[in-house]
């Protein structure tokens, strides 16, 4: 009797340990647009001191897990939609943080890429599995590309899981090629971007071709309905003197190649007095059967500054609105959205350098970004609603966004 009662609780304990992740993957990946309307709303607060390089992801729970790191790889989890945050985590010290995570929204598992120091450098892979609270180094291997180059994978936008087409479940994620070196700057022509992706769960890695034009780095791919890629790059190079802009390429074998490149003549890449570019944020809202694509950046003619968000509601054809998230100092950023029946929902997040050293993260709905200007490209399909006095909060901070 003793043996079936131990065999019984210990299968017990199991299935109730199962269940949480049980949940997560029953969860729907897309949802209705309603969630991400309503009463328009934005807040920001504080959220890193001391170190650089943001970047932000939801896990598979809806769990909002941010990160960043030029000395160690740190995280912080908010598990209530972003109201409030758990203590800094360390994945990796020290570390340079190698882009930014991908979750693997069949597994549940987050993964983290860190490297020694500024790259060019040695790389370590992390995973999670208890939705980002404790980290352990992985065994992975990427190989190469068709010139025979291993990328690095500093200072990209998080990694996907692809939800279309074929190549569904696929790992993907944007990666650089740093050359022989990032310093001096007479080697930045011979940098480019690139992608990673994973059938395998991370456990290998194969490279995508290169970019299409050399002199690119820092970029971001997103997802389409119809299971094409989007991708969006930095240009580190230019011969052409400023203003800069964004670069960006398609891909219809699940991120293998890259077509269809060309400048976005309405999306800055930094501020417009430089050819220097600036770290960008990308994502598509989960939003079963529309593409509706938010990119951030400076939207300054001098400096690092007015970060904004751009929108598009026709999978990067056009960018018709745009809206004011901060109104200072403003570097490097990354976007996330929520997922569907998670404290997350509805909401979409964007954390931020403001004034060194410190990032912020800044939380909105769409029906708060509809109350934005618009840019001339195209039209916006979807009206704001009648309240258009949004509820816009900033804490310890006394600068409010303005239009």
């Amino acid at each position: 009797m003793l043996k079936y009662f131990t065999t019984f609780f210990a299968g017990l304990i199991i299935w109730a340990s199962l269940v949480p992740a049980l949940d997560a993957a029953e969860k729907p990946l897309e949802g209705p647009i309603d969630v991400f309307l309503g009463k328009p709303h934005m807040d920001v607060q504080p959220l890193f001191i001391e170190i650089r390089h943001p970047n932000v992801v939801v896990t598979r729970k809806g769990t909002v897990l941010a990160t960043l790191g030029d000395k160690k790889l740190l995280a912080r989890r908010s598990e209530d939609g972003g109201k409030t945050w758990e203590e800094e985590i360390t994945i990796a010290e020290p570390a340079f943080q190698g882009g930014g995570l991908t979750v693997d929204e069949t597994t549940g598992d987050i993964l983290a890429f860190a490297e020694d120091r500024h790259p060019p450098a040695p790389l370590s892979f992390y995973r999670s599995k208890d939705d980002g609270k404790t980290w352990q180094k992985m065994e992975s291997t990427i190989h190469p590309d068709t010139r025979g180059n291993v990328p690095s994978m500093h200072m990209n936008e998080h990694g996907i899981t692809l939800r279309h087409g074929k190549h569904a479940g696929r790992l993907i994620r944007a990666a650089r090629h740093y050359g022989e070196s990032n310093y001096p700057k007479k080697h930045w022509p011979t940098h480019y971007t690139t992608a990673i992706y994973s059938d395998d769960h991370g456990k290998t890695w194969k490279t995508s071709n290169p970019f299409s034009e050399m002199g690119t780095g820092e970029a971001a791919i997103a997802e389409l309905s119809d299971g094409r890629l989007y991708y969006n790059s930095r240009s580190h190079w230019n011969a052409k003197k400023p203003p800069l802009r964004r670069r960006e390429a398609w891909s219809a074998d699940g991120g293998e190649t890259w077509t269809g490149w060309r400048i976005v003549d309405i999306l800055p890449d930094g501020p417009q007095d430089t050819n220097y570019g600036c770290f960008a944020g990308l994502v598509r809202l989960p939003i079963a059967g529309r593409d509706i694509l938010l990119y951030s950046n400076c939207d300054s003619t001098a400096g690092r500054k007015l970060g904004t968000v751009w929108v598009s509601f026709d999978g990067a054809k056009t960018w018709p609105l745009k809206r004011l998230v901060w109104k200072g100092p403003f570097q490097y950023s990354s976007l996330s959205a929520g997922r569907p029946d998670t404290a997350s929902e509805g909401w979409i997040y964007l954390h931020f350098e403001g004034h060194l050293p410190q990032t912020r993260i800044a939380r909105f709905n769409l029906a708060w970004l509809l109350g934005g200007k618009p840019t001339g490209d195209g039209e916006v399909p979807i009206k704001p609603t009648a309240d258009q006095s949004p509820r816009s909060s900033v804490k310890n901070e006394p600068r409010q966004p303005k239009n």
